[in-house]
């Protein structure tokens, strides 16, 4: 069964590791859409970050941001879902992190919002070309519902600040990995794999006509949702292992090369 929709997780899988899109990997985007085929990005990154790379590939579709918990078309920018955290769960995320010293980012209307401008929120800002909003105190006054949160810490704290999480919010929220030293938080409405499956439904196209590739902990719904589940050769074990099939690393045009092997190189 012919492919007709593809799903692009952006960091580490997409993007190079200057944060570039190869000529290689535009050039078989847009042969696979020239043949019809529905190309999205899938990303853990605010719309307003992924909007720039939609626009780049001249990509007139929904786009699935935060991890799912946003889907925005990147033309008209009609949203076609949007599930934010519940404000007491965000403000009981928010108390843990001030409790224990934690970094902690909130998304808010598509802004980013910072305790501080130090050197993780200056990082993320460079990472994702948006500007932080340093707010001081009042980032822990958990009165609005974020759309998405995210902790940063060292690779050495990292793990047990992820399994704290688990521990005390269980199914209550989304809690996962992307970078090595970044857990994402949503709502548990909220993942890519059910966002994908949503959009798949709007477009009538049924779950083993999806191709999605991804590498992070945040990608393994999606992969495991999709009939083509594609992992980058620089994924981690756990989304290798959900796989049906495994490509490039994103630094050698993984991308690329599964698009020219399981959709150019097809005749259906």
């Amino acid at each position: 069964m012919p492919i007709k929709l593809i799903a692009l997780d952006l960091d580490d899988t997409l993007l190079d590791s200057k944060l570039a899109v190869s000529p290689r990997a535009h050039d078989a985007i847009r042969q696979a859409v020239a043949r019809g085929v529905t190309v999205t990005i899938a990303t853990g990154r605010m719309y307003r970050s992924a909007l720039p790379y939609a626009r780049q590939l001249g990509l007139d579709v929904p786009l699935i941001t935060y991890n799912g918990a946003l889907i925005k078309s990147s033309l008209s920018e009609e949203t076609l879902f949007h599930q934010p955290i519940k404000t007491e769960l965000a403000d009981q995320v928010l108390s843990l992190c001030r409790e224990r010293g934690w970094y902690v980012q909130n998304y808010v209307n598509d802004e980013l919002y910072v305790r501080e401008l130090d050197e993780y929120a200056n990082y993320y800002s460079r990472m994702s070309g948006v500007p932080a909003i340093a707010v001081g105190d009042r980032l822990y006054d958990g009165r609005q519902s974020p759309t998405k949160m995210l902790v940063m810490a060292g690779k050495e704290d990292i793990g047990k600040i992820y399994d704290t999480f688990k521990a005390v919010f269980g199914p209550r929220l989304s809690i996962v990995t992307s970078k090595p030293t970044f857990i994402e938080i949503t709502d548990p409405a909220a993942n890519k794999g059910r966002a994908l499956a949503f959009l798949a439904d709007k477009l009538q196209v049924k779950q083993e006509e999806v191709m999605a590739l991804g590498d992070s902990g945040n990608d393994i719904e999606m992969l495991k949702y999709a009939g083509w589940g594609v992992a980058m050769g620089n994924a981690s074990a756990a989304v290798k292992a959900v796989a049906r099939l495994e490509t490039l690393g994103n630094d050698a045009d993984g991308v690329a090369e599964a698009i020219e092997k399981y959709v150019l190189a097809s005749e259906g």
